[in-house]
């Protein structure tokens, strides 16, 4: 039995994103409507997920566009906030995203007590936001001085906008994270957020590493969603929950039941 089980109390759970609205230090932080707004449209999709059905919930900081791959401490100290304020509304399990940097996502994850993380951990790559470098050694020394030995870790190994620098394919590389980082799960993505992941690079690597959780990490549908959990250990959904399926609006509460319809017609 995998770990995902125990934690989600289901098979092939649903990890459905907490977008979080750009806050201060952003560049669209919306300083009329300041940090209330900001925990009120958290408020709002949080239970909206919950009401929908969803298994897990991760809170990111996906409007602080365009991402850094070291976050700043504002950032962190108001997703805090953020989480601090609902989470005696939390019912599932939770854990945070701060786009692009595990240190502070585990920083943040032990301050809230946040169950997992997922980020781009390992490997070095050529992006929309420059020369991408990770230090996964650093991290994993960073997480046992902060006492996360506990917070799940899943490494995102396909990071959006970006390319890996060396020429690896996808089997290579999830191969060689397991052995030198034993990752609590992989992730693999599409191009972007929302972008449909290919169920073939999906089923490459989980026959390169089938003891592995493995997740759908972008663009699963409801009418995606059972040939991907076909192949995927769970998935991370976000997109298809919003209003319309568009990336920049709140969640639609009858659009997660419809899908969470889904994927119990899967278990």
């Amino acid at each position: 039995m995998f770990w995902t089980e125990e934690l989600f109390g289901v098979k092939k759970p649903i990890i459905a994103m907490c977008h979080l609205q750009p806050m201060p230090g952003d560049p669209y932080y919306d300083q009329e409507g300041g940090m209330e707004k900001v925990v009120e449209c958290a408020r709002h999709d949080l239970l909206a997920l919950q009401n929908g059905g969803v298994d897990g919930v991760m809170f990111s900081n996906e409007f602080s566009l365009p991402y850094l791959t070291k976050v700043r401490p504002e950032t962190v100290a108001a997703m805090a906030r953020v989480i601090g304020e609902l989470k005696s509304e939390i019912t599932i399990p939770y854990g945070v995203n701060c786009l692009w940097d595990p240190i502070a996502s585990l920083d943040l994850a032990v301050a809230v007590d946040g169950k997992f993380i997922r980020e781009i951990i390992s490997g070095v790559y050529a992006s929309d936001f420059g020369l991408w470098n990770t230090n996964p050694g650093e991290t994993a020394r960073h997480r046992a001085a902060i006492g996360a030995q506990n917070v799940k870790m899943l490494y995102n190994i396909v990071p959006e906008a970006a390319k890996y620098l060396a020429d690896r394919d996808i089997c290579q590389i999830a191969k060689t994270t397991v052995f030198n980082n034993k990752p609590d799960a992989l992730c693999v993505s599409g191009l972007t957020a929302g972008a449909e992941t290919d169920t073939q690079v999906l089923t490459q690597v989980k026959n390169t590493v089938p003891d592995t959780v493995v997740f759908c990490n972008t663009g699963t549908r409801k009418d995606n969603i059972q040939r991907q959990l076909s192949v995927a250990d769970g998935a991370v959904v976000a997109t298809t929950f919003k209003v319309d399926g568009k990336f920049e609006n709140l969640v639609d509460e009858k659009r997660v039941k419809e899908f969470m319809d889904e994927v119990r017609k899967m278990r």
